[in-house]
C-alpha cells in the first residue's frame, strides 16, 4: 500500500488495483466488468471460468482487511446485458448478502449504459458522474471537472517497462495528471491500454503485492 494526497484527501493505492480513502473508510474500484467472461461465452468465445468469483473474493478480502464501510464503483460494474445471467447475478447476490452492512455506490459508466443498472435487490445506489466527495470528483470518464480533482477509470491504464535483456513487461498502473487521475481496471478479466504520461504526471505500478512509483 502506498499513500498519496489528492483533492485534500489521503488516498492509499493498493496492489489489488483499487484505491482506499482511509479517512472516509471508502474503497474505490474502477472497471470491475463483472460478467465479462459469461458475456463472451454466450457469444461462443471460449474464455476462463471463475472470473466473477475471483473478483468478488478480492473485494471481500479488501473490505475485511481495511474495515471498509463504503465501496464506490467508478463505472462498468457489469460488463453487458448478458452479464445478467443467473449464475453471475447469483454469485453477486450471495456476496452482497454476506456484506449487507456495506454501502455500495455505482457511478455509471459506458458499459453500465448498455448493461443497465444492477438489480435493485443488490442495494447499490446508482448515480451519474460526478460523485463529489470533498475535493474529489468521482467519475468513470477521465475528463477534467470543475467540481474537484477527478478520479476515474475507463482506460484500463498500463505501462510498458523494458529490461536489460530486451524483455518487456506490461503492468497495470495508477496514472495521475494535474487534474485527472485514472485507476487501473479492477476486474480479473479485463484488458489493458498502454498510456503515455505527460511530463509532471505521476505513475504508480501495481505488481505482485506492492505498488511502486516510477521515477
Amino acid at each position: 500500500m502506498l499513500t498519496i494526497s489528492l483533492g485534500g484527501q489521503r488516498l492509499s493505492l493498493l496492489p489489488q488495483k483499487a484505491a482506499f480513502l482511509p479517512d472516509l473508510h471508502t474503497l474505490l474500484v474502477a472497471d470491475a466488468h463483472i460478467g465479462k467472461a459469461v458475456s463472451f461465452r454466450k457469444l461462443g468465445v471460449p474464455v476462463p471460468r471463475g472470473t466473477t468469483s475471483e473478483t468478488l473474493a478480492v473485494l471481500a478480502d479488501l473490505a475485511a482487511r481495511l474495515q471498509v464501510r463504503r465501496i464506490v464503483f467508478l463505472g462498468d460494474f457489469l460488463h453487458s446485458a448478458r452479464s445478467h445471467a443467473d449464475s453471475t447475478l447469483g454469485a453477486v447476490a450471495r456476496w452482497r448478502e454476506a456484506h449487507a452492512a456495506l454501502q455500495l455506490t455505482l457511478v455509471r459508466g459506458n458499459h453500465d449504459d448498455r448493461a443497465g443498472d444492477p438489480p435493485a435487490s443488490l442495494g447499490i445506489d446508482c448515480v451519474d458522474e460526478p460523485l463529489v466527495i470533498g475535493g474529489l470528483a468521482l467519475c468513470h470518464h477521465p475528463q477534467a471537472r470543475a467540481e474537484g480533482y477527478v478520479l476515474a477509470g475507463h482506460i484500463h491504464p498500463c505501462i510498458h517497462l523494458a529490461g536489460r535483456a530486451h524483455d518487456r513487461l506490461r503492468l497495470p498502473c495508477f496514472w495521475f495528471g494535474s487534474q485527472v487521475g485514472v485507476l487501473p481496471a479492477f476486474g480479473s478479466f479485463t484488458g489493458m491500454h498502454a498510456v503515455q504520461p505527460a511530463p509532471g504526471d505521476r505513475v504508480f505500478v501495481a505488481a505482485g503485492d506492492s505498488v511502486t512509483a516510477l521515477a
